[in-house]
Order: C-alpha cells, then sequence, then structure tokens
C-alpha cells in the first residue's frame, strides 16, 4: 500500500505567500515515518528549510510550484555548510537531508529558488536549492529547478545518485551552478538540460573520492563552464564517462579539468560531443595553489599541496563550431569578462617536472572564430609553476593567461599523447598557429602479439 500525504491536511495554505515550512514539514516527517509520497499539486507552496527524511518520496505535479520563502530568517542554520573558502554567504539551504537514504524527488512542477529576492536588504545570505550530505540512493527525476539563489544543487559524500530529465535554469544570481557532486560514487545523470551562470555541472573532491561517473543524453548552455573536473581534487577522482551531449553558449570552458589541490584525476572518458559557440572547448590543467583569501579553495585545505596527478584522459567525435558571436567579448551581468577571441582555442598544460600522462585525442573538428592579430597579445606565455619551490611571481594557471597563443590546440607537457584526425579551420584568418606542442612526448605504438 501507498502512503499519499497532502500538506494541505496539515494546514498548508499553497497561496504562494504564507509560510507553508511547519504543514509541508509535517507531512514529510508522516510520509517518511511510513514510507510514503508528499504530493504537492495544485498550487504555489512558499516554505523556508525543509529537511528530507530516509524512506520518502516528495512529488510536485504539473503546475505545482514549491517557492523558496524569500525571507532568510525562514532557512535554517543547521545545513550543514559550503566547502568553499571565504563563502559563507552559500552556507543555508532550502531542502536538505544528512545520512539519509531512499528518497526521490520527482514529478513535472517546479522548485523555484526566488532567486530576485537574495540577498536580502542588509544581508550577504544566498540558500542553496538543495544539499544532501551523507545520503544514500536518491533521485531526481522530470523537475524544473529554477532561479536557485545560489547553487541549484551540491551533493556531498553521497553514493548511487540518479539525476534524469532535468530542467534547471538560473540567470539572476552569481553562483548559479546546476548539478554539483563533491566526494561521490556511482552517479549517473541523464537526459538533463542545464543552463545557468556558473557551472552547470561539477565533479570534485574534498577529500572522499570522486567515482564512478556517467554523464550522457544532456544540453548544456553557460556564462561560465559547462562541465568541470577538479579544481577541488584534495582527494581522487577517477572513472568518468561523458557522452552523447550538446553544448552551446558557453563562454569560458566547455570540458574543464582542474587537478590543483593534490589529489589525482583519473580515467576520464568523453565522446560524442556537439559545441556550438563554446569560447574553449577543452581546458586541462596540472598545478598546485592554495589562497587563504580566495574564493576558489577549499575549506578543507590549508597548505599548499604537491602538484597531484592527471592521467589518462580520451577525447574522441568531438565537434566545435564558432560563429560571428564569438568575434565579440562576452560578460557577466554587463561586468565580468568572461571571454573574448584571443581566449578561445583547447589548452592542456602542466608543471615541466609534472606532466599529464597519456592523453588522447581523436576524430576532433573544430572551426573557431580566429581574427587575433598576435601582435597585440604580450610576448612571453608563462610557465606552469610549482608554488611550492616559487611561491610568489607570476605563473601560468586556472585563469590566467586570459589569451591563447594558438587558435585551436596548445599542448604542453603532455607525456604518452596520442592525437589523430584532428580537423581544424578558421572564421577569419590568425597570425597565431593552429597546434603548438611544446615538451609533448608521443605515446609509443603498441606491438601486439606477432
Amino acid at each position: 500500500m501507498s502512503f499519499v500525504f497532502d500538506p494541505r491536511d496539515f494546514g498548508a495554505v499553497a497561496d504562494g505567500v504564507t509560510r507553508d515550512t511547519a504543514a509541508v514539514q509535517a507531512a514529510i516527517d508522516a510520509a517518511a515515518a511510513r514510507g510514503g509520497t508528499v504530493l504537492l499539486a495544485g498550487g504555489r507552496f512558499c516554505c523556508g528549510t525543509l529537511y528530507l527524511k530516509s524512506n520518502l518520496t516528495l512529488e510536485i505535479a504539473a503546475g505545482a510550484v514549491l517557492l523558496a520563502s524569500p525571507d532568510i530568517a525562514d532557512y535554517g542554520r543547521d545545513t550543514h555548510h559550503n566547502r568553499y573558502r571565504n563563502e559563507p554567504e552559500l552556507d543555508r539551504c532550502f531542502l536538505f537531508a544528512a545520512d539519509a537514504e531512499h528518497i526521490r524527488l520527482c514529478g513535472d512542477g517546479t522548485i523555484d529558488g526566488n532567486a530576485a529576492r537574495f540577498p536580502n536588504p542588509g544581508d550577504i545570505c544566498r540558500p542553496m536549492m538543495l544539499r544532501m550530505l551523507r545520503c544514500r540512493h536518491v533521485r531526481l527525476t522530470g523537475l524544473h529547478l529554477v532561479n536557485a539563489a545560489a547553487w541549484t544543487t551540491a551533493f556531498l559524500d553521497s553514493e548511487f545518485l540518479h539525476a534524469a530529465d532535468l530542467y534547471i535554469e538560473n540567470h539572476t544570481n552569481y553562483n548559479g551552478d546546476g548539478l554539483d557532486f563533491d566526494g561521490c560514487r556511482h552517479v549517473y545523470v541523464r537526459g538533463c538540460h542545464i543552463q545557468g551562470t556558473d557551472d552547470n555541472l561539477c565533479l570534485q573532491s574534498s577529500g572522499l573520492p570522486m567515482e564512478d561517473v556517467h554523464i550522457s543524453d544532456c544540453s548544456f548552455t553557460s556564462v561560465c563552464v559547462g562541465i568541470r573536473i577538479g579544481l577541488k581534487s584534495i582527494g581522487p577522482i577517477s572513472n568518468v564517462v561523458i557522452c552523447n551531449c550538446t553544448m552551446r553558449s558557453i563562454w569560458r570552458e566547455g570540458i574543464k579539468i582542474e587537478c590543483s589541490e593534490g589529489g589525482s584525476i583519473t580515467d576520464v572518458m568523453v565522446h560524442n560531443i556537439a559545441m556550438h559557440n563554446v569560447r574553449r572547448p577543452l581546458f586541462v590543467i596540472l598545478n598546485n595553489r592554495f589562497r587563504p583569501d580566495d574564493l576558489g579553495s577549499s575549506l578543507e585545505l590549508d597548505h599548499m599541496p604537491p602538484i597531484g596527478r592527471i592521467a589518462r584522459l580520451y577525447f574522441a567525435g568531438i565537434t566545435a563550431v564558432d560563429d560571428e558571436t564569438m568575434a565579440l567579448t562576452q560578460r557577466r551581468f554587463d561586468r565580468d569578462v568572461m571571454g573574448s577571441p584571443a581566449f578561445g582555442g583547447c589548452r592542456f598544460d602542466a608543471n615541466v617536472r609534472h606532466p599529464i600522462e597519456d592523453v588522447t585525442i581523436r576524430d576532433f573538428c573544430y572551426t573557431a572564430i580566429g581574427g587575433v592579430d598576435p601582435r597585440t597579445l604580450p610576448e612571453e606565455y608563462p610557465e606552469v609553476p610549482d608554488r611550492l619551490c616559487t611561491p610568489d611571481g607570476p605563473g601560468s594557471e586556472n585563469y590566467w593567461p586570459d589569451w591563447s597563443r594558438t587558435t585551436h590546440l596548445d599542448l604542453r607537457n603532455v607525456r604518452g599523447l596520442v592525437t589523430q584526425g584532428l580537423h581544424f579551420s578558421l572564421l577569419h584568418p590568425d597570425g597565431r598557429p593552429a597546434v603548438l606542442r611544446q615538451g609533448c612526448e608521443d605515446r609509443p605504438r603498441e606491438v601486439g602479439p606477432t
């Protein structure tokens, strides 16, 4: 027998103004106790923080909206924390679960983060839409997740996670990430459409392994990055498959892999990807960084780590096509420069003593905008330093330089490199080379049994 609980039976008004937090939470508690379903239908349920429990289905029917309260006072302070250093304004969240299992969020309805109402006057906090800590067997299917005040989702140290057929759209605030996974295992993302003001999908590790990840049949549009692997890379990230996806109008990187906090990123397969107007289709960097006052450093990292490892990356069947839009400079909120013609092209870069290992790039067709006069660029392109040896001074890193020395593919310090079937062209003449290889070693041809 399936038990269905209507929050109206617990006093919900569902007019989009009255706070229904207590009523919806009471329905959640009752449903979890009996392994049942909370059904939101025919209204707009305005709530503050809701605490999800084990053995729960939260279904939002077509036309129904679970609306985030516009008042930050309605959000709990006991919802763990954001794991990025110096961003405590993102610690609170709308939906939260810890140490729970068998949770399902589903339906054809909408969860609305009410982004335009945050931050409140005199306050800095912006709640994430969903955060799950140490959870197992979680499914998100079919929902519209829109207007997140900060990240849409943060899955932390969790496993057996399924996200399918989601529509995610964020255009109002910074930090408009879509699906973020940190220290998770057995992750399946399929058929999702994601648009946002930051990274559409992130795979990271603040310590626990991030592994066994399957991403397929998704579409990505971003002011920043389509799929980002790393930056937070204290622990290992491995066994990732990305296939049969499209990317459109991404102003920085399509696939971005950054091993910058120690750890390792290995065994990543990317194939059958179509990109249109993606400023840097592929970006891979192996370095080390620690900035105590920087927004992009892990809260769990308290020292400069040794340079980690990137190995066994496979890219195949990728098309990337620019049109005249890419001759412009793109900005976020009319302020931050995100991309320009000089910034385009793919980049693989590492410290000379710590090369990236075993990279295959096969069947890559790339039509780039071009049109850059190299005389307008700096003469020197800095090396990637080992910050344990050279703590100060300029160096090539995750967001610098903000220009490219090639039009299509810059490969530096890659050992075990295979390139085959590269088809490169330009929309406008450009004085930079199409491909540059520096400090690279090709993979020896394998010899089979005679």
